[in-house]
């Protein structure tokens, strides 16, 4: 009885076959098991650790949280990023493995928020490494979070991965 339930079986009995490229089961793959870094630099990583949380539970998306960056597609840059922050941070990007995403959350990530006019502060991530997704908002909420990361998602799901264009 369980046999005929079997997925392979059925397959097996009707003849039926999957067509697909290689690039795009990839892609697929890699959309739905996106590990991040968190950089929780202010205000804004409590939002993300809510994110995380069973009410708006980040993980049904195939998102893990990583405390290395060797294992790590994405890093969520959130709150503030001091200028003796910026090396550290640019530092952390370059062990990333490539591909790699960046999500500048928070209007500090971003502009550097109501501490732009500080002599410490960077003026938005994006001066040290490039940024994928701004997501605005002091803090912002974790729906806007989870809409970042399915935009994240729908560009991995595009990228040509394995035949790259040589022009």
């Amino acid at each position: 009885m369980l046999e005929r339930y079997n997925i392979v079986n059925r397959f097996k009995e009707d003849h039926l076959f999957i067509t697909t490229k290689v690039e795009t089961a990839l892609n697929l793959a890699r959309a739905n098991s996106v590990w991040y870094l968190l950089m929780g630099l202010a205000c804004c990583s409590i939002e993300l650790m809510q994110t995380g949380g069973p009410r708006a539970d980040i993980d049904r998306f195939g998102s893990l949280f990583r405390a290395t960056p060797r294992q790590s597609d994405l890093m969520i840059v959130a709150g503030t990023v001091t200028l003796k922050m910026a090396p550290r941070l640019r530092r952390l990007y370059d062990q990333m493995a490539d591909p790699k995403y960046v999500i500048a959350m928070g209007s500090c990530a971003n502009c550097g928020g109501p501490f732009t006019h500080s002599y410490s502060v960077l003026k938005g991530v994006d001066k040290i490494i490039p940024v994928d997704v701004y997501l605005p908002g002091c803090p912002p909420r974790p729906e806007a979070l989870t809409e970042a990361l399915i935009k994240i998602q729908e560009k991995i799901k595009k990228e040509k991965y394995l035949m790259k264009d040589e022009t």
